[in-house]
């Protein structure tokens, strides 16, 4: 098992990122991964922390999770010497400095500016040019902070994106248990309990999350932490990640920049929920109450997009057992499917 050391979670926590580095004996000088847009909001609070501390560090702009990034991240790294590498900001910065400093064999503090992904504590980084399109095993972050006061500010479809990335996790269990029930795969009952731990807590905090409320968020972020250390215990991103997935991946091939990853598999898990005969009208609900799309329209897909993401999922990871594997949709299944649940 591979867990991060530290995670704090607060109101101006950030603050405390220099004690926190000291006590695990971080040296210093490192480098930054952010978005121009989180940079140029947040930068100078982040750069203060750090310099009281005698801190140098250099900011690398990251404009998209492709592994052309991971690599200007690297270099920078290395030509710095750098002693750490900071993910700042949302889903692709906190991914590309994952990996880089995987490469690098460096520490990693994640501190996420928005909840929209459960990739902020978990080994797990998805980068774009690999030969894989879905995500590749790192290591998890050394230290988390998630600063309330930076997060709340988010807009609130990179919230509502986070509750489709947990949802997910009942449709992602169900696909593991599948895969040990008909082809003897290792399960692993303790981090498959804590994922959907994770779900059901933000089942009953849906409105506050959808209201924006404090105690909301801050349920949010929790489960997408814990959500990171279930896939941590595993040693995979098994209860994280299905069906649901393998179709957020295949639109990410199909309609790329429609939807967030989170909306996607939010999405996809009212589906697979509807193939496992599970109750996947709750699944559409909590969506709806948190503002999370539950439809292909509210994304601005279209019929044809969803049909053939359905189709194309299975073959993304045909080594991993889902529900998608063992229907086995053709085109007019996939469109009663996604019809009958009102995705199209």
């Amino acid at each position: 098992m591979e867990l991060p050391s530290l995670v704090l979670i607060g109101y101006n926590v950030l603050r405390s990122l220099g004690d926190l580095m000291n006590s695990k004996g971080i040296k210093k000088g490192g480098v930054i991964a952010a978005g121009r847009n989180v940079w140029s909001r947040y930068g100078h609070i982040l750069k203060e922390v750090l310099e009281s501390e005698g801190n140098k560090t250099s900011w690398i702009p990251v404009d998209n999770s492709t592994y052309e990034d991971v690599q200007k991240v690297e270099k920078e790294a290395q030509k710095r010497k750098a002693n750490f590498i900071i993910g700042f900001g949302g889903g692709k910065s906190i991914d590309v400095a994952k990996l880089a400093a995987y490469k690098l064999r460096i520490p990693l503090i994640s501190i996420p500016t928005n909840a929209a992904h459960d990739g902020i504590a978990s080994p797990f980084a998805s980068i774009r040019g690999l030969n894989k399109p879905y995500s590749i095993t790192t290591k998890p972050p050394l230290i988390v902070v998630a600063d309330l006061e930076l997060i709340l500010k988010a807009p609130q479809r990179l919230i509502s994106s986070g509750v489709g990335d947990i949802v997910a996790k009942l449709t992602a269990v169900r696909d593991w248990e599948l895969g040990r029930d008909e082809k003897g795969e290792y399960f692993g009952e303790y981090s498959a309990k804590l994922a959907l731990l994770s779900a059901k807590h933000v089942i009953e905090k849906a409105e506050m999350i959808g209201r924006m409320e404090e105690s909301g968020i801050r349920s949010l972020i929790e489960a997408l932490i814990s959500a990171g250390v279930a896939a941590g215990i595993a040693g995979s991103s098994r209860p994280c990640s299905g069906a649901e997935h393998l179709f957020s991946h295949a639109l990410d091939i199909i309609a790329p920049d429609k939807g967030l990853h989170g909306e996607k598999a939010g999405i996809g898990a009212i589906m697979m929920a509807k193939l496992h005969k599970m109750d996947w009208k709750e699944i559409k609900e909590t969506l709806a109450k948190s503002k999370a799309p539950t439809s292909a329209y509210d994304l601005g897909l279209s019929k044809e997009e969803v049909i053939k993401a359905l189709l194309l999922a299975p073959k993304l990871r045909p080594e991993r057992y889902t529900i998608l594997h063992k229907v086995k949709l053709d085109m007019k299944k996939a469109y009663d499917l996604a019809s009958s649940v009102g995705v199209v």
